[in-house]
């Protein structure tokens, strides 16, 4: 099990540290995990002067998986666009064709509080958002900023094929034939002939797929569906701009971002794993990052990608039994936790390797 561990800026290394230590701890358990350390986004900047270095492609070229931090800091923010941290995560997903990025947003009984919805509302909550991840606005060309009659002019170009639909319209269906039989498309096709496209591939899918009921919304109404009744939805597919928006609002109403993994998977099941928030360098160094969303990354890449489901489902039992105990990172604490329940970074990783 060969795996590119790419910590990244920001809270990265410190959350990535822990994940680590749950790889190790399944190593010495007997599974043959070999793991190789790399560099992306603003440290390889730092490092290279390139987001996304050659030695970092062929590591990850040749790796079965891929263990990712965050990346981006606003002392990035005046580099030329190329050198920004972002296209290094932009980068890594084009050159490993890792097109369909899996979401899921479940709540867990003990942080129901947790969530700035009622409890009756995302109690039980579980939802998987399918995205697709190499294609639409984010590499459409044209694009650029350019002067015109006298002005700067901005613009991007949504583009979608009809194979690129398909591919991530398969892996949807098939995620909600394994659970409640439930997929929703999300576009806005009222509007966007590229999304009327969606729409009309993912019906022609369908026909595959007998026993799993389609539904379509467009994203402005998802988005307050998604608020006003979560659970209505089983597993959403949608594009690559609207899933990066409706993952984050889904994150929330578990209640922190900071419990969200992610699997980004090309057509053999070859993944990239890493929470969904950002490098939060406002806390980075101060040992109150959560690091369960990348630990929980790790099941995801262990069920996935190694087909392990034993060991992913032992780590998502230990965080059960951890957030059971009452331990909690600043993120997920209620108001009225009591001052040792809150612990950081590292401990929150001996809280679940004891467990484990």
């Amino acid at each position: 099990m060969k795996i590119a561990v790419l910590p990244g800026d920001g809270i990265g290394p410190e959350i990535v540290a822990q994940a680590v230590r749950v790889l190790e701890a399944l190593q010495s358990d007997g599974l043959p995990i070999e793991l190789e350390n790399g560099l992306i986004g603003g440290c390889a900047v730092d490092a290279t002067g390139e987001p996304y270095p050659e030695a970092t492609h062929r590591l990850a070229s040749q790796a079965d998986a891929v263990l990712l931090g965050a990346v981006g800091g606003p002392k990035y923010d005046s580099l030329p666009r190329q050198q920004r941290p972002e296209k290094g995560l932009l980068a890594i997903r084009k050159a490993l064709n890792l097109f369909a990025n899996l979401r899921p947003a479940i709540l867990y009984p003990e942080l129901a509080n947790a969530s700035s919805l009622k409890f009756d509302v995302v109690a039980g909550l579980d939802i998987l958002i399918v995205r697709e991840l190499t294609g639409d606005i984010y590499f459409g060309e044209p694009r650029g900023i350019e002067t015109r009659d006298g002005q700067r002019v901005g613009f991007n170009t949504m583009i979608y094929s009809e194979s690129e639909i398909k591919r991530i319209a398969h892996v949807a269906f098939q995620a909600a034939s394994k659970r409640q039989g439930k997929l929703c498309s999300v576009d806005k096709m009222n509007v966007l002939e590229c999304t009327q496209l969606w729409r009309d591939v993912v019906i022609e899918v369908a026909k595959d797929y007998p026993d799993v009921a389609l539904s379509h919304m467009l994203v402005d109404n998802a988005a307050m569906q998604l608020v006003r009744n979560p659970k209505q939805f089983d597993v959403i597919v949608t594009g690559n701009m609207f899933g990066d928006i409706l993952s984050d609002e889904a994150s929330m109403l578990t209640g922190s971002i900071g419990m969200l993994p992610s699997a980004s998977l090309d057509q053999s099941n070859k993944g990239l794993y890493e929470p969904i928030h950002g490098s939060a360098p406002d806390i980075a160094g101060k040992d109150i990052a959560n690091p369960l969303a990348t630990i929980l990354s790790v099941a995801m890449m262990m069920r996935y990608t190694f087909n392990h489901e034993e060991s992913a489902k032992r780590i998502e039992q230990a965080i059960k039994k951890v957030l059971v105990s009452g331990r909690r990172t600043k993120d997920i604490a209620e108001s009225n936790s009591s001052l040792g329940s809150v612990v950081g970074t590292r401990a929150m990783g001996d809280a679940v390797l004891s467990v484990l």
